[in-house]
């Protein structure tokens, strides 16, 4: 037997306005039955769907599950954009006291927060890691 990942599930306070902030990081679509104050809201690209549901515990600790962004443009470029939908920046991996030993300059990610806390990263391109290798 084989088992595919078919949701990812953040639990989240305000389903409605963190599946809008993915939406527009993925691309995506909202459910057209999601609307603010609902208690779950999904979004779906063309390879998954991410399914937000309404929980009224605090995030106290780091995710064990992240999202990995690999943008299709310049990783500084997606990172400033990010930015302005309202991600701030947790750790940048770039900068070259903290990248992996033996690592060449420009490699590394960028580790961002979503607007309720939660983690992830943000690669090179596919064109960034061409380029540096």
């Amino acid at each position: 037997m084989t088992s595919s990942v078919r949701t990812v599930t953040f639990d989240t306070h305000d389903p409605y306005t963190l599946a809008t902030f993915w939406a527009k990081v993925l691309k995506g679509k909202l459910a057209d039955d999601d609307f603010p104050g609902d208690p779950a809201a999904s979004v779906t690209t063309d390879s998954m769907t991410l399914l937000f549901w309404q929980n009224p515990d605090g995030k106290t600790v780091k995710n064990r599950v992240h999202l990995d962004l690999e943008p299709d443009g310049p990783r500084e470029a997606e990172v400033e954009w990010l930015l302005t939908l309202g991600a701030t920046i947790h750790d940048d991996r770039t900068t070259t006291e903290k990248l992996e030993p033996g690592a060449k300059p420009g490699a590394g990610f960028v580790v961002m927060l979503d607007p309720e806390g939660n983690e992830f990263c943000v690669l090179q391109s596919a064109a960034e890691r061409k380029a540096n290798s």
